[in-house]
């Protein structure tokens, strides 16, 4: 069976959307112990792999290229390039384009194809995507996404001049509308809003479900010294910041069932718990 994709975009760079959902990725993985795939879409601003103390990865998405543009990757291929690490379980990292020079050249079919692969390869591939729609990894990523997530901030002109411009006048162009995604509302533990209501936030952007999530400070210095991974292994409540947007996702993909037959009582007790706030 073909496994699920979830693509996450950014209304605006560099606000934390890699951090979203290389996150959710780990979160889910740890969690199920089931294949999970991470694809780094960013074309022209790919970091990951610094994210995760790799200067110089042995594979990206450009060294695919060749094999994507023959039709030649196969799922297996996928998995063999994919990095893994014992601090990341059973999560596959595709780092990805290093070769900016080359952003501009990457077509609808090579990300088509890409998908495919990873959907085959994985039970759950997030994709990590710009928050420019200029491409043909953000826009392939959000139409054949099963679940479709938007990160913003409280900034208005975050979550509307950004939105409007790029997720709502480009989205539409492919049929995707505003009411399609969930809103990620990232929320720092020491940032003031600007009085901006959830409320208000969601008529602004047309998003039907909307959920908040609010990040320690100090996973910030995790990113700038490659220790990501680490990070969300070293505790247990490192990796719960992320269930706003796992546990939701689990329940959709059928997981939690699953989990009912794992060591984890305290998992159990946890989606019981959301079930019943539902």
């Amino acid at each position: 069976m073909s496994g699920r994709l979830a693509a996450f975009a950014g209304s605006t760079p560099n606000i934390g959307t890699s951090l979203t959902a290389f996150g959710t990725a780990y979160r889910i993985a740890a969690l199920t112990g089931r294949r999970v795939g991470y694809l780094c879409l960013n074309l022209k601003s790919a970091k990951t792999h610094l994210y995760l103390g790799v200067d110089k990865p042995d594979i990206t998405l450009d060294g695919l290229r060749p094999e994507l543009r023959a039709g030649t990757l196969t799922a297996d291929k996928l998995r063999q390039y994919a990095f893994r690490s014992p601090k990341l379980g059973g999560l596959n990292v595709l780092f990805g384009n290093m070769a900016r020079e080359q952003a501009e050249y990457y077509e609808a079919e090579d990300m088509l194809k890409l998908l495919a692969a990873s959907r085959e390869a994985f039970d759950l591939t997030i994709a990590d995507v710009s928050a420019y729609w200029d491409n043909a990894a953000t826009v392939c990523a959000m139409r054949e996404a099963d679940d479709k997530f938007l990160v913003t901030t409280d900034n208005l002109s975050h979550f509307q001049e950004d939105v409007h411009r790029w997720t709502g006048q480009v989205g539409s162009m492919f049929g995707i509308m505003p009411e399609q995604f969930q809103l990620v509302l990232l929320q720092g533990t020491h940032r003031l809003t600007g009085g901006f209501r959830v409320k208000e936030i969601r008529k602004e952007t047309g998003c039907s479900e909307f959920t908040e999530l609010r990040l320690m400070e100090s996973v910030h210095l995790q990113l700038d010294s490659g220790r990501l991974d680490e990070w969300l292994a070293a505790e247990e409540r490192n990796a719960a910041a992320f269930d706003a947007i796992a546990s939701p996702l689990l329940t959709k993909l059928n997981w939690a069932e699953r989990l009912q037959k794992t060591e984890r009582p305290w998992m159990r007790r946890l989606m019981v718990h959301r079930r019943r706030e539902k």
